[in-house]
């Protein structure tokens, strides 16, 4: 489902009214007309197919949507007010002018700026975004010229966005996040929850506990969409606090990787050493990390968990680590090394449940107890999670506790 991102000056409005309980207090306040709020407030309502206020004697009040509504945007507008105050130059005037510039950034200065940092040129930007490349030009420019702030400099080889265009599209990536939790929340009020779960997921979680949780929420919410993203967990880090994603599920990281998410500990399985079904080292009684080093392997990327497990094996057997190594995390190139050749890996042995249970590889008896690994969710610290999301993440929960 597409979420169109509302008019930003109609979202100040609606706040307004919300506040004043009166379109007619609203317009002192924002210095607007009366007509020109009345319809702001009708254009909201109809883009989110519902009534926002109730008209009272003596007011008016939110609805039940209103007073969701109010929160999301509430939140939404918070992340931008926030980054103007840091980006503002002169701290003695920053809070007038953070209340200037608030109220004349637009939507559509903010997607541009958005597209733009996110591919870093802006013809690219300008297909992404279905509009001529002259708009996205004009939007970003006018929004320098607003904040007074270079968004971008001129490189040999394109555009490169600033450190003040970083933090401002940061919190409009999140800002927009927001509004979209909101419209989803309405949604769901009126019983037509059609909303996307957006998640990034390591390869652990993505061959035992996702696909059993995603059929099993899907029972209970078959209109909900699910969008799993992969990758490298920087790239999902920077996804989750960026607002793009809203949960990492996967090995978690001690201490934490950044201030502003927080993790919680699902499960802790340990590794396993995996080969092929008729591996040499299987006919041994008893194997040592002598007997390991004298093989090929397949391990994950420096700086992960898995491949400082690896290293452990043969630092505590004061044994020289195997040299012939090939480094990778993709399971299904894993798979297949180890079953053309000798190789071996240290993986969950969940991850390769499927091909042990058919009997083309087999696990080795190899003492691993000490390479538990903690997995788990990361959010970010503030995330305010729907009714959907906060019961796709009990879901989540009751299927890891099947695994302990």
């Amino acid at each position: 489902m597409d979420i169109q991102i509302p008019n930003l000056r109609h979202l100040r409005v609606f706040l307004a009214v919300c506040e004043l309980k009166s379109i007619t207090r609203a317009s002192e306040r924002i210095y607007l007309s009366q007509p020109a709020i009345t319809q702001a407030i009708a254009k909201l309502e109809k883009q989110l197919e519902t009534h926002l206020f109730e008209r009272h004697s003596d007011g008016m009040y939110p609805t039940e949507s209103g007073i969701l509504w109010q929160k999301r945007v509430t939140r939404s507008l918070n992340y931008l007010r926030d980054s103007t105050l840091e980006l503002l130059r002169e701290p003695a005037l920053k809070d007038t002018l953070s209340a200037n510039v608030l109220a004349q950034i637009s939507t559509t200065q903010l997607k541009a700026l958005v597209a733009v940092c996110d591919v870093q040129n802006f013809s690219i930007a300008s297909r992404n975004l279905g509009v001529s490349q002259s708009s996205v030009h004009r939007a970003a420019r006018d929004l320098e010229k607003l904040l007074g702030i270079a968004l971008f400099d001129k490189t040999n080889t394109g555009i490169n966005a600033t450190d003040a265009a970083k933090t401002l599209t940061k919190a409009a990536k999140l800002a927009f996040n927001e509004l979209r939790q909101g419209i989803y929340e309405i949604h769901a009020l009126q019983f037509k929850d059609v909303s996307t779960i957006s998640l990034g997921s390591m390869p652990l979680a993505r061959t035992t506990i996702l696909p059993k949780s995603i059929l099993r929420f899907g029972d209970q919410h078959p209109d909900v969409n699910v969008k799993v993203i992969e990758g490298p967990y920087p790239d999902l880090l920077h996804h989750l606090r960026h607002g793009d994603i809203d949960i990492v599920l996967g090995a978690l990281r001690y201490p934490a990787p950044a201030d502003d998410v927080i993790q919680e500990e699902l499960w802790n399985p340990p590794l396993s050493i995996i080969c092929r079904a008729d591996h040499p080292l299987l006919s041994l009684e008893s194997i040592s990390a002598h007997d390991l080093a004298k093989f090929a392997w397949v391990v994950p990327a420096e700086g992960t968990p898995t491949r400082t497990a690896f290293k452990e094996i043969f630092e505590q057997a004061d044994c020289p680590q195997p040299s012939r190594i090939v480094e990778s995390s993709s399971q299904i190139l894993i798979r297949e090394l180890l079953l053309g050749s000798d190789r071996l890996t240290l993986i969950s042995k969940h991850q390769m449940e499927r091909e042990v249970e058919l009997g083309l590889l087999k696990i080795l008896s190899y003492p691993l107890e000490h390479t538990r690994r903690p997995i788990g969710l990361c959010v970010r610290k503030n995330w305010l999670p729907t009714i959907t999301q906060s019961h796709f993440l009990s879901v989540l929960r009751e299927v890891c506790d099947q695994f302990r």
